[in-house]
Formats: C-alpha cells, sequence, structure tokens
C-alpha cells in the first residue's frame, strides 16, 4: 500500500502529531481531511498541505459522523482514519479530583476513539478494507502515579484496539494504535522543563510520525507500537494472561 490518492481523515488535525502526519501523509500524495474543533488553526493546516478542513468535536458521535461523510463527499471515499485527538487530564483522584475534567478528558481520549471507530469503520468498508490507527501513549502500557486519569484513558484505547484489530482484520481494516512517551507536543507543556532539567529526552514529532506511517503501511491489525527517544518504533509485545487449570477435587 501507498499513500497516493488515498483518502486520509486526521482528528485533532490542526497541531502536534496531527498535523505533522498530515504534512507527512499529503507529501506522500494522500488526499488529507482534517478534523479538529481548532477552526482557526486547522484551515491553516489544511491550507498548507493542501487539504481539507472539517470543525469536528470528537465527543459528539454526530460530529464524528459528518466528519467522515464530509471526507466521502469531498474525495469519493475514506481509506484511513488517524484517530488522534487527545487531552492531558489536569485531574487526579481524592482531594486532586475535577468532575468537569475527568468528563472532558474520558469524552475526548476515549469516547472520540470509539466514536471515531464508529463512524470511519462502515466507509472504510464501503472501500473493501482500509486503515486505522489510534493514537494511545506509553501512559497505556504502564502505571502514571502523576496522571492516573490519563493512564486509564490510554489503557483503554490500547485495550480497544487489541479486541477489535483482529476481527475487523477479517475485512481488511486494519485498526493498530501507537503509544508515544514524551513527544515535542502541547500536551507536556505544563512539565517540559522538568523532562528536560531530569535529562529525560523529548521524542521528535518526526520521529512519532515515522511510527504512524508504518502502521498504516502494515500488515498488522490489533497491534501497538511503542515511540521512544532513541530506538526504532516497534510494536510492544504483551505477555498472554496465565490459562486456566483443572480444578483438583
Amino acid at each position: 500500500m501507498s499513500f497516493s490518492e488515498k483518502v486520509v481523515l486526521i482528528t485533532g488535525g490542526a497541531n502536534g502529531l496531527g498535523r505533522a502526519t498530515a504534512a507527512r501523509l499529503a507529501a506522500a500524495g494522500a488526499k488529507v481531511v482534517l478534523a479538529d474543533i481548532e477552526e482557526g488553526p486547522g484551515q491553516e493546516a489544511a491550507e498548507e498541505i493542501g487539504g481539507s478542513f472539517i470543525r469536528c468535536d470528537v465527543r459528539e458521535p454526530e460530529q464524528n459522523e459528518q466528519a467522515v461523510a464530509f471526507a466521502v463527499e469531498t474525495h469519493g471515499g475514506l481509506d484511513m482514519a488517524f484517530l488522534n485527538a487527545g487531552v492531558s487530564t489536569g485531574c487526579g483522584l481524592d482531594e486532586n479530583f475535577d468532575l468537569e475534567l475527568y468528563r472532558r478528558a474520558m469524552a475526548i481520549n476515549i469516547d472520540g476513539v470509539v466514536f471515531g471507530l464508529n463512524a470511519a469503520i462502515p466507509a472504510l468498508r464501503c472501500r473493501g478494507g482500509g486503515s486505522i490507527v489510534a493514537t494511545a501513549s506509553l501512559a497505556g502500557l504502564t502505571a502514571v502515579p502523576f496522571d492516573p486519569i490519563y493512564a486509564a484513558n490510554k489503557h483503554a484505547v490500547v485495550g480497544l484496539v487489541r479486541s477489535v484489530g483482529p476481527a475487523y482484520a477479517l475485512e481488511s481494516i486494519k485498526v493498530n494504535g501507537i503509544c508515544p512517551g514524551f513527544a515535542d507536543t502541547r500536551i507536556i507543556d505544563g512539565f517540559k522543563e522538568n523532562l528536560e532539567s531530569g535529562g529525560v529526552p523529548i521524542i521528535p514529532v518526526e520521529h512519532v510520525v515515522d511510527g504512524i506511517e508504518a502502521l498504516f503501511l502494515s500488515d498488522d491489525s490489533g497491534v501497538c507500537h511503542f515511540v521512544q527517544a532513541g530506538m526504532d518504533p516497534q510494536e510492544f509485545r504483551f505477555r498472554n494472561i496465565p490459562g486456566p487449570k483443572a480444578v483438583e477435587v
């Protein structure tokens, strides 16, 4: 598979990983549709790459459906989707719990992926197959004590793509997840200096895009690739859970 003439929908496309991925795929010949709640930056990003833009709040199922419909109406179909919209939570537990921030994070980070899948899969099915990549995080592969709600969100995304990937592969629809560490995007703005002063390498956005591009072109479905500084993006190997044993009576 190549990206030439492929129609790609990218949520959270106005900034960060979404914008960088859009530029990469457009340069490779894809017809890119950016979907984002931020209209100004989204329109600007689309104009830069010769793509299209539609405002989309991924928290709303019908707006995900409208974004897919826009891609189909504009370009005749949909071949790929990058379900990338996401936020940090700013919300802890106990005395640091904030119900509004909690619901916002859950809605964008989890609902946005579920609603995006529901909207995109019928359109990919009409094309005879396609590829979906969802943005998870290293926080979906390990414990994150400083932001447990974010970790819960991203663990959910990881579990979702691993669960649905093998099933949709039977229809030639691939569903995979990308799990970056601390990439140089807005999501680390509040603690980037602390990371740097602590000697934690920040991952260049283009390095993460390498991993996203590879997943789109991969034959795998239901896998998660991690991205770390100084390492090639690669599949995270999950251990199998222990199987049952017969109970002695």
